[in-house]
């Protein structure tokens, strides 16, 4: 690895005497890290724990992750753990316990989404953001895999949050930087790597901040963080922006084994991952609040015209008991297909609709086929499924895999029903029996597309 040259010079000079342990630290494998979705799966590995994030622990050497159904069910995320620290900033500003409205503004591909859904309370709304439309699919994707039900997936600028002025109490900006802590991971990024691009890439992060600023309440949480190291796009941005918006700089208590470095740049506290002394790639956030009381204003409740519509009587009837607590929800009808969202963020709801491009939100239940329905994978794929409604089965690993890869599968027994098809106890979609045949209704995007190996793993991460 040939470091550029005058990335070395700055990394020398901001590291001293420890900058030959970062360069040794770059020259070795990554370091792998998952997190747990504990709301679809109880157990706990018997891994190293990422200190500064529940459910989160490294694995001895990076698997196959393809040929892990619990993955494709959503029962686990592939996250870089620096950038799980997420959780420390949430959890030392905000009350988690309380209704919040989040967003994560770049998105994809859903690490920090998932992270998110994990850690609001279930009657807060998220919105996933993502620029690039078809990162946003994936987005939708990974979010629809995690089952929480209370996400928002849209795909806009960031300017066009500012026709939600005053509309998040937490915004989270991972904003695209020029890539530095990403080295040893992607040889890409050294490849792209310039001055130049380090300049481009810190102007356009401030007019990313400048775009959504408008968006965050008075009072509200920024949380902002990048994957590299330089002052230009981190502690000098932020301090750029709290002298714009005469903003408070927030510190965050550390434990001194975590090995984070904090930083101080005219009043800003930030906090730098180096891998010679986390274990974890290159990272940097730091947090600031919005000047300004939050105020306790609910929105409109005159009659408006609403763009959500909802779904009738007789359609709800028809699925409401296919969600736990379905009073909870509000079922909305688009076209053939009915979704489930939060009924006490129909406003909120409305009003992204009213306002941004979504293209995903709450959960898809079931597509009105005359008189019958099919149900959505989403729906096989939520945390609030009501399992009891649904014929199961449990597919082996070879059975399991099969139906990921949208393949025919043969199951014992005979009928004409849905079935709920699970492996280890976790759905992992629909399959329609009809008689001694199956039909696979796993979406087309998403199947496996690598071919299985002639011998299987014998058990997967989690069991």
């Amino acid at each position: 690895m040939e470091l550029p040259i005058s990335f070395k010079q700055r990394m020398e000079r901001m590291l001293g005497s420890s900058y030959n342990n970062f360069e040794e630290a770059l020259r070795l494998p990554a370091p792998v890290s998952i997190r747990v979705n504990s709301a679809k799966i109880s157990a706990t590995p018997n891994l190293s724990k990422v200190p500064w994030a529940g459910n989160a622990f490294y694995l001895p050497e990076r698997p196959m992750f393809t040929l892990d159904p619990l993955l494709h069910a959503g029962c686990y995320y592939v996250q870089e753990a620096s950038s799980m620290f997420l959780e420390q900033a949430l959890k030392q500003t905000l009350d988690l316990s309380q209704p919040i409205t989040a967003l994560d503004l770049c998105g994809a591909p859903g690490g920090k989404s998932t992270h998110l859904a994990s850690l609001l309370s279930a009657d807060s709304l998220l919105v996933a953001n993502e620029v690039i439309k078809s990162r946003a699919s994936i987005l939708a994707e990974n979010v629809t895999k995690w089952g929480s039900g209370n996400a928002v997936v849209t795909n806009n600028d960031p300017r066009q949050f500012s026709r939600l002025p005053d509309f998040f109490d937490v915004m989270v900006v991972d904003a695209p930087c020029s890539g530095e802590g990403m080295f040893r991971k992607d040889p890409q990024a050294m490849n792209e790597w310039s001055e130049e691009n380090v300049k481009l890439c810190a102007q356009r992060q401030q007019r990313i901040l400048m775009d959504v600023w408008e968006a965050l309440k008075p009072g509200g949480i920024l949380i902002y963080s990048t994957c590299t190291w330089n002052e230009l796009e981190n502690e000098q941005n932020i301090a750029w922006l709290a002298d714009q918006e005469n903003s408070e700089s927030i510190k965050l208590m550390l434990e001194p084994e975590w090995g984070i470095m904090p930083s101080q740049l005219q009043g800003i506290e930030g906090y730098r991952f180096y891998p010679h002394q986390v274990l974890g790639e290159g990272f940097f956030i730091a947090v600031l609040r919005k000047a300004g009381v939050p105020q306790e204003h609910g929105r409109s409740s005159r009659k408006k015209k609403y763009k959500l519509s909802v779904a009738g009587k007789k359609e709800k009837a028809l699925v409401h008991d296919w969600l736990k607590e379905s009073e909870k929800y509000e079922f909305l009808q688009w076209g053939e297909v009915i979704s489930a969202i939060p009924a006490n963020h129909f406003e909120a709801l409305d009003e992204l609709y009213q306002n941004m491009h979504v293209i995903y939100a709450g959960t898809e239940i079931a597509e009105v086929k005359g008189k019958k329905l099919k149900p959505m994978h989403s729906l096989a794929l939520s945390q609030h499924l009501n399992k009891s409604k649904f014929s199961s089965v449990d597919l082996n690993l070879e059975q399991a895999l099969k139906y990921l890869r949208k393949e025919d599968i043969s199951l014992e027994g005979g009928g004409n029903d849905w079935l709920l098809l699970q492996y280890q106890g976790v759905p992992l979609g629909f399959a329609k029996q009809i008689g001694n045949r199956i039909n696979n209704y796993y979406p087309k995007e998403w199947r496996i597309r690598m071919e299985l190996p002639p011998e299987l793993p014998e058990t997967g991460l989690l069991g």
